[in-house]
């Protein structure tokens, strides 16, 4: 065992408190009036665009990137998921709740830089994280469009507006032009609807 490691109980308490995060609902799906995401769903995803937009730049610390996007909201399991309505009325601490989380464990240091370089966009890698964040939600919101929320429409054009690289504006403009079930052959006229066995 790692000469770091010397609370596994703080370990096995942090690992129980990353499970809140299936828990915690996205709560900007309840004003658009349809769709569902837990933060850890939204997490995964925002990860898996950074990975994306880390290799198709191909000048920044991929796994640094990934790590970022893992704990970009690793607060949210103790403050919840602040919609812009709720953050008019509340004051959001989650930087102070990554903080606590972070008091009780051996890495707890590099978390809080993370979150820090991440909150503050200090390096390309966090400016990109949060271009991930932002092409998570319009994908979210492009799913519900192609099931008929017009609504999320204006949503998408607000949040394309905040993309800072080109790189996340062409991967987003090729998100609107696609249908979100073309990846299975699920649109209509895709071939496995001509498929009769």
């Amino acid at each position: 065992m790692s000469s770091s490691i010397t609370n596994l109980q703080s370990i096995a308490n942090f690992l129980y408190e990353v499970g809140m995060l299936n828990r915690t609902p996205r709560s900007g799906f309840q004003f658009l009036g349809s769709g569902q995401q837990s933060v850890a769903e939204h997490s995964f995803r925002t990860a898996c665009i950074s990975y994306v937009l880390g290799k198709l730049d191909g000048t920044v610390d991929v796994g640094k990137m990934v790590t970022e996007a893992l704990f970009h909201d690793l607060g949210e399991a103790r403050v919840s998921d602040l919609n812009h309505v709720h953050q008019k009325y509340t004051e959001r601490r989650q930087a102070e709740a990554v903080r606590d989380v972070a008091a009780t464990l051996p890495f707890g240091d590099e978390i809080v830089q993370i979150y820090n370089e991440h909150e503050n966009r200090t390096t390309k890698e966090s400016v990109l994280v949060k271009d991930a964040d932002t092409l998570e939600w319009i994908l979210s919101l492009k799913e519900q469009v192609d099931i008929g929320n017009e609504r999320a429409l204006t949503w998408i054009a607000y949040a394309r507006k905040r993309l800072l690289t080109d790189i996340s504006k062409e991967v987003a403009e090729k998100i609107m032009q696609t249908d979100s079930n073309e990846w299975w052959g699920g649109q209509e006229g895709g071939v496995w609807w001509n498929d009769e066995k």
